[in-house]
């Protein structure tokens, strides 16, 4: 294995040889072939698994720099004189506290830099801020060592404005590491300033595995520093062959790539970027947070619709108009329908490779970062053109949906019976409960009777066959179960939706009830008919006598004096609740007519609806789908048809009144008048007509 990576050793540094001959340059060992050459010159290379151990090994070379006595004395040197790293607001999570494990420092070491709040990009590092925290640990007797700036932020892509950073660096003498997937830009022609400075920094980490689609490539961290024992003795290089050897993967997969392949991926990756980010310019209610950043091949957008009355950018600071809460709401409100919207577009585009998360500042949005995703899963120019079609056709989803939301809660709130429940990670219209009878409002327990009624509503509903969709589930504040209505289309009737679900929800209740309340009383008639019937066999015995139940005497008894059997017992009539003698049956031989049953409770809203028309949906009628151009639109038809279903019986009516008053008609009049309610003449209607009306019907 020895022989081998001697082997492969001498031929990295023989080509490094012929390229500086070719150039005419004198390179030093340790500078940086491939697309970087000539950008980050007399630097050295650590090659590491973890993406963050390059950085620890970074610190510790720092404190071995700053501190001389270090080796020495350990960290009562660290004690007199606290050591202070730096890291961005927006850095990856968990990234300091893994350095402070890693290097055992104390997290008081560590300050958080905030990022700008009144000028610029919301996840850029505040420069002046970071001047002034600097300013103030150096008064206290801090040592400011290390800074961390990003060159495209681990959530939207933002990179950090590193050459006022390094100015600041080289005058507090700390020490400046760059990260970022923007990095990779620098192997193209074209590089924004704001990266290229980048390349002024003492240390930068780079993952070129995941930006080429390469596995099992490890991460390199590329530093600048003149003393080799100082990077020993930090563990960024090693004697070991076993250590050198992590590089040949990367190696040998960049030699396979070549120059060209390496640009070329790199290149596409930012090109679909920008082709994303120009197609949704032109996309209505779709902000996207990453404009500024032209050279980012980063996108970040979310779904935003402004209300009437709402905050335009979700700021702290509520509109004039608005209250605090109705502010967070409309931001949750949002917020799970941008959640919503990305799982759709990661099932109906999965090439996109599509991420949602949630930023403090800007709420729930999505993020397409093919630098990191394209080369793995072969992203092409089509799929970014299916994902902007794709999000065009569930915008008018998210704007209905949105509009209906706050008339739906003014109208549960308004409906008796009802109560709105404000879940801010239901993406639908609402979600909404049925308080019953007997609903405990004091506790959060379970509710066994109202998840009976909410199963029953939920299949009701079903089963009318509309647009919406509906489930059932507890709310998330309590275990109690709630009605969640889904998402809408198209223009739907919230008055008539919401007094569907009351009404329904009530009738069931009702129909529960009744059905305890005849179970009850079937058990106190089987009760009491035992007790008739107990009371029939006494009397019977008393009547006949006892020698008759004797059994020889009985029977010779019974053969001189037969008695009459008289038939005799009880029937329990359900609908009047009541037991009754079965005397009746057989001496009528027929059984009573009984009570007429009551209705079967219904409170179910019905309306008519036009041929098609599916249940919830708002009403045609002054609407433009109706013809402008013809004479009488089929509302009217329908009205008409309506008018002349009563014709007869409307004008036998009309002709009767007309009798006694002063311009009666004739006799002869009356007796076309009787001859019409004997069916004998009809009136004079142009039928052709109304049975074409009744086919429009």
């Amino acid at each position: 294995m020895g022989k081998n990576l001697k082997e492969a050793m001498k031929m990295l540094e023989d080509s490094q040889r012929r390229t500086e001959e070719e150039n005419g340059k004198k390179l030093v060992s340790g500078d940086i072939p491939g697309p970087l050459q000539g950008r980050y010159e007399n630097g050295c290379a650590y090659f590491h698994e973890e993406e963050r151990e390059g950085l620890a090994k970074i610190c510790r070379l720092a404190i071995h720099s700053r501190y001389e006595d270090f080796v020495v004395d350990g960290f009562n040197v660290l004690y007199n004189k606290k050591p202070v790293i730096y890291l961005s607001a927006a850095a990856r999570p968990g990234l300091g506290q893994y350095l402070c494990n890693q290097l055992g420092l104390p997290f008081p070491c560590l300050c958080r830099v905030p990022c700008n709040t009144m000028f610029g990009s919301q996840h850029q590092m505040d420069v002046a801020f970071l001047e002034k925290l600097i300013k103030d640990d150096v008064e206290r007797g801090r040592l400011p060592l290390l800074l961390v700036a990003n060159a495209g932020t681990a959530a939207v892509g933002h990179t950090d404005k590193i050459g006022r950073l390094k100015e600041l660096c080289e005058q507090y003498g700390i020490w400046l590491h760059v990260e970022g997937v923007n990095l990779a830009t620098l192997a193209l022609g074209y590089v924004s300033s704001s990266v290229l400075a980048a390349t002024k920094c003492d240390s930068m980490t780079m993952t070129p595995g995941p930006w080429l689609g390469l596995p099992a490539v490890p991460a390199v961290t590329l530093y600048k520093h003149d003393d080799p024992a100082l990077t020993l003795v930090a563990g960024l290089t090693s004697n070991k062959p076993a250590d050198k050897l992590r590089a040949l993967p990367l190696w040998l997969s960049l030699q396979y790539l070549g120059l060209d392949g390496i640009v070329e991926r790199i290149k596409h990756a930012c090109q679909l970027s920008q082709r994303l980010q120009e197609s949704l310019k032109k996309v209505n209610y779709i902000k996207i947070l990453v404009e500024d950043e032209l050279s980012s091949p980063v996108v970040v957008f979310r779904f935003f619709r402004e209300l009437p009355g709402s905050d335009p950018v979700f700021k702290a600071v509520p509109a004039p108009n608005m209250t605090p809460s109705a502010v967070g709401r409309e931001r949750h409100s949002c917020d799970a329908l941008n959640r919503w919207l990305g799982e759709q577009l990661k099932q109906l585009v999965p090439a996109s490779g599509l991420t949602v998360m949630d930023l403090e500042a800007d709420g729930t949005c999505v993020r397409f970062s093919p630098l990191m995703t394209a080369a793995v899963l072969g992203t092409r120019g089509e799929d970014v053109d299916q994902l902007v079609a794709c999000i065009q056709s569930k915008l008018p989803v998210l704007s209905c949906t949105l509009q209906l939301r706050e008339e739906f809660k003014q109208e549960v709130e308004g409906t008796a019976g009802l109560l709105y429940v404000d879940d801010p990670n239901w993406p639908g219209i609402g979600v909404v409960r049925y308080e019953h009878a007997n609903d405990d409002k004091s506790t959060l327990k379970s509710d066994p009777e109202g998840e009976k009624i909410h199963a029953g509503l939920l299949k009701k509903l079903n089963e009318l066959e509309s647009d919406l969709t509906f489930k059932i589930g507890p709310e998330y504040k309590s275990m109690k179960s709630c009605l969640y209505v889904g998402m809408a289309s198209d223009d739907i009737d919230v008055v008539e939706l919401v007094e569907t679900i009351a009404a329904t929800a009530r009738e069931i209740e009702e129909n529960s009830r009744l059905l305890e309340n005849m179970t009850e009383v079937v058990r106190k008639g089987i009760q009491e008919a035992q007790v008739e019937l107990q009371k029939a066999n006494e009397e019977r015995l008393l009547e006949e006598g006892v020698l008759r139940q004797i059994p020889v005497v009985g029977s010779v008894l019974n053969w001189f004096s037969p008695v009459q059997p008289l038939q005799k017992g009880r029937t329990f009539n359900l609908t009047a609740g009541s037991l009754e003698s079965t005397e009746p049956i057989y001496v009528y031989k027929a059984q009573g007519a009984g009570v007429t049953p009551p209705p079967t409770p219904s409170g179910t809203r019905t309306k008519q609806r036009l041929p098609g028309q599916k249940p919830f949906k708002r009403s045609l009628r002054g609407s433009d789908a109706l013809s402008e151009t013809s004479s009488v639109s089929h509302i009217e038809d329908l009205e008409k048809v309506e008018h002349l279903s009563g014709g007869p019986e409307q004008m036998t009516l009309e002709a009767s009144s007309t009798e006694g008053h002063p311009g009666a008609p004739s006799p002869r009049h009356a007796d076309q008048t009787e001859a019409l309610k004997k069916g004998a003449l009809r009136p004079e209607v142009d039928y052709p007509q109304v049975e074409g009306l009744e086919s429009l019907r």
